[in-house]
């Protein structure tokens, strides 16, 4: 097998870290030991460090055990791990495709309330879906009329911030939201009248949130708990499962991101074993199911899609639902949780997606994104 180069690349914050080994939760050990398993010598690079023109970059890559940063001929397939939110950068990816650079994952971050009307158009996806609206006034009012548990959460968020629970107990309505004044930095508070404070509409109002009704989760000593479920396309370019754990949420909160502190398990403990009445094969085959959909579905729209990572939920009954869509799935959590071999895979999947790319680059059809604003 020839031996190839394939790009990595990261944000600034991150490619900075690169010589002193300081890269987050990003293990650049697990990317060069699953590209080189397919032939392929990994570079991390930025965008700002392209020359498109001359289709040089700088990147690190690792020689004789330490990271040397070099001028070398761009990689004709990158693995995009960096958000790209401004216009200019969405153009400098769009000027690197139609050179025919394939870059897979190319935006990694959508607005939830577009993912969510994009699964809406499948008919075996809303069963799956919580009723959800965009958040205005009149829908505001609505919701609470219909449900007694919601859940308002920012478009364009990440990692739990933003997020608020608006509940009823015994005819009186609760808040639950973030304050640097709280010690665990959570509180909920009474709402007099039933009325969000004026200063949270105002911000609910201002910007793009999305209103849903909370579904009752399963729970781990009482906690509400999740899943993450990595979904990505591997040697064949097809979708498949790479695995799943479960997050609970800590105590004084209803968030499960890891980033909030949520306790990370397998679905097995998680649901305790035998004792929640799951046929736990028959369970995670239902879980794969519905996360192919919805990798399908919205790689139907969303052009060099290949890694994501779903949250998806299950009620006491078995019902799945579909909670959020992570286009840069923080994949360390499969190690907190344990499972080594399936947190190496997430790593290894991209890079055998990779390999494909350069194999059959000149037979697979150039898709430059069309960058719509009101996706982001």
């Amino acid at each position: 097998m020839l031996q190839e180069t394939i790009g990595i690349m990261f944000d600034s914050r991150m490619y900075r870290g690169i010589p002193a080994g300081r890269t987050g939760q990003e293990s650049l050990a697990n990317y060069e030991q699953a590209a080189a398993s397919y032939g392929l010598t990994p570079c991390f690079l930025r965008l700002e460090d392209i020359d498109s023109d001359q289709k040089t970059c700088l990147a690190y890559v690792k020689k004789e055990g330490r990271y040397v940063r070099e001028r070398m001929p761009l990689p004709s397939v990158i693995h995009n791990r960096a958000l790209q939110l401004r216009r200019t950068e969405q153009h400098q990816i769009t000027k690197l495709m139609l050179q025919g650079i394939q870059v897979f994952n190319v935006r990694n971050r959508y607005r939830k309330d577009h993912i969510h009307d994009m699964l809406h158009q499948d008919l075996a996806l809303r069963e799956h879906l919580p009723h959800a609206v965009k958040a205005t006034p009149e829908s505001l009012a609505y919701m609470m009329e219909q449900y007694d548990d919601l859940v308002i959460k920012p478009c364009s968020g990440s990692i739990g911030h933003g997020i608020m629970r608006v509940f009823e107990r015994d005819g009186q309505w609760k808040l639950t939201c973030e304050t640097k004044a709280a010690r665990k930095g959570w509180a909920t508070f009474r709402l007099s009248k039933g009325q969000l404070p004026s200063a949270t509409l105002r911000r609910i109002f201002r910007h793009a949130y999305l209103i849903e009704e909370r579904i009752p989760l399963v729970r781990y000593e009482g906690r509400p708990v999740d899943l993450r479920v990595s979904v990505q396309r591997g040697s064949d370019g097809l979708w498949g499962i790479t695995g799943m754990f479960a997050k609970a949420a800590p105590a004084h909160t209803f968030v499960s991101n890891i980033a909030q502190g949520g306790k990370v398990m397998k679905l097995a403990e998680a649901l305790g074993l035998g004792e929640s009445g799951f046929d736990l094969a028959r369970l995670e085959y239902r879980i794969g199911l519905v996360a192919l959909r919805i990798a399908q579905n919205l790689a139907a729209s969303l052009p060099h899609l290949a890694d994501l990572g779903l949250d998806l939920g299950i009620t006491r009954s078995g019902q799945i639902y579909f909670i959020e869509c992570n286009g840069r799935d923080q994949r360390y959590g499969f190690r907190k949780a344990g499972m080594s071999e399936h947190w190496k895979a997430t790593y290894s999947k991209p890079m055998a997606y990779g390999r494909l790319l350069l194999e059959q680059n000149s037979r697979i059809p150039r898709q430059p994104q069309t960058y719509d604003r009101r996706l982001y």
